[in-house]
């Protein structure tokens, strides 16, 4: 006769308590260790937010908005780079005190992370019965540690508006079909120019529909700024645009992109252009095929990611604060490593791989490229092998996420 199941042993109120216990001091360990993690980027008393205030107010005073420049001892002359469509959303608070701006933007990121990060965690947290409220406790306070997301708040930037409006529509609107799927991305391109990569990811992933909304919506927000304000959209998308020193050197550590790595390998000198070009043509090409296979697999959250980290290493500038797709990627290891079977040897094996790479991002994301190191105000070559990996950790983790990141199978039903 075939063995009776041994019922699991019952939950005592002691383990009830004891767990609630453990749970609450890990809560209070991460958030007692935020503030160090972020006095160090409270130098830079969110000095971008300041740069678009000041140049708001230059451009009320009837000043061409691409003429504002602002002295910076690290990146020379520092001048308003974002196309007009942004100045418009951002001219309105030039109206406020600038510490009331100041709070609203820290809100409002705070309260994108913590939208954003229950957008990617729900699924994971309902297919693996795990403890909802904690889970996303922990989470939160984790995304709250990243580099990203403490640059992106001392620095005063717009990233996680971006984050919302892409995570909003590749995530929902776009798998689920609806009406209005691609105007978040074709919002954000409008806004910055980084998101416009995943107008190329609907492409290829033969989002026609989608596409197109993005693309039609993306041009009808840069048409409106144009009829707002024609002299200043006509200098930007046929100058300044191509003008790279306007947004700083681009050998600085900050910037996490291949050409940046070019830039510190070959600084002083100008990196090889041909050379890059070629990088940028494979990473392109490959994460994009990757990219799109995910999405006909039904894994958008790889997909978009895969796509995200693409963006990153292709640009010509990926400052710190722009690098958000790390966290999405942690998210889909660890789901990875939750669906390995634990009782099968060579499951058991990936499980562990998976979640040794998704620990090892977040401690290279969370510790990050600038946070505690003074790079210095002049251009310096890399010269030593462990030089370049801690200049360049963003990029490599990147091209190590682009062939390692899984594809998830299927979503199945929750347990229970």
């Amino acid at each position: 006769m075939p063995a009776e199941p041994v019922a699991p042993p019952a939950v005592t109120a002691d383990d009830r308590r004891s767990r609630t216990v453990r749970r609450v001091a890990t809560v209070l360990a991460l958030a007692a260790v935020l503030p160090a993690l972020y006095l160090p980027g409270m130098v830079h008393d969110f000095f971008d937010l300041k740069i678009y205030m000041r140049a708001m107010d230059w451009w009320a005073a009837g000043n061409p908005l691409y003429d504002y420049v602002q002295p910076d001892r690290v990146q020379g002359a520092l001048y308003f780079t974002y196309p007009p469509f942004s100045a418009l959303l951002l001219r309105p608070f030039a109206v406020l005190p600038l510490g009331l701006t100041i709070a609203v933007f820290t809100v409002l990121t705070g309260i994108a992370v913590i939208y954003t990060t229950r957008w990617l965690l729900t699924p994971v947290i309902a297919r693996h019965d795990l403890p909802r409220v904690f889970t996303l406790t922990v989470a939160v306070l984790l995304v709250f540690a990243v580099e990203s997301t403490r640059e992106t708040i001392t620095f005063g930037q717009i990233n996680m508006l971006l984050v919302v409006l892409v995570l909003a529509d590749l995530l929902f609107a776009v798998p689920q079909a609806r009406r209005w799927a691609g105007v978040g991305v074709g919002l954000a391109t409008a806004l910055k120019l980084f998101p416009g990569i995943f107008i190329v990811y609907l492409l290829v992933t033969r989002r026609w529909r989608a596409a197109a909304v993005a693309s039609v919506t993306a041009a009808a927000a840069t048409l409106l700024a144009a009829a707002v304000a024609p002299r200043d959209s006509w200098r930007f998308w046929t100058h300044e645009l191509w003008a790279t020193d306007r947004v700083g050197r681009t050998d600085y550590t900050g910037n996490q992109s291949l050409f940046g790595l070019l830039s510190r390998v070959d600084a002083p000198a100008e990196p090889n252009r041909l050379l890059w070009l070629a990088l940028v043509a494979v990473v392109a090409g490959y994460g994009l095929w990757r990219a799109a296979r995910a999405a006909r697999a039904g894994d958008a959250l790889t997909g978009l990611t895969l796509t995200g980290l693409v963006g990153g290493l292709i640009s010509p500038i990926t400052w710190t604060h722009h690098i958000y797709w790390f966290i999405p990627a942690v998210v889909v290891l660890v789901d990875a490593a939750l669906d390995a079977d634990r009782d099968d040897a060579e499951g058991a094996r990936r499980r562990r791989r998976l979640l040794a790479l998704a620990v090892g991002t977040g401690v290279v994301i969370v510790y990050g490229v600038v946070s505690f190191y003074d790079w210095g105000v002049a251009p310096a070559r890399t010269d030593t092998p462990w030089e370049f990996l801690l200049r360049n950790a963003y990029v490599l983790l990147a091209l190590l996420l682009l062939v390692a990141l899984p594809v998830r199978r299927e979503p199945r039903p929750a347990r229970g």
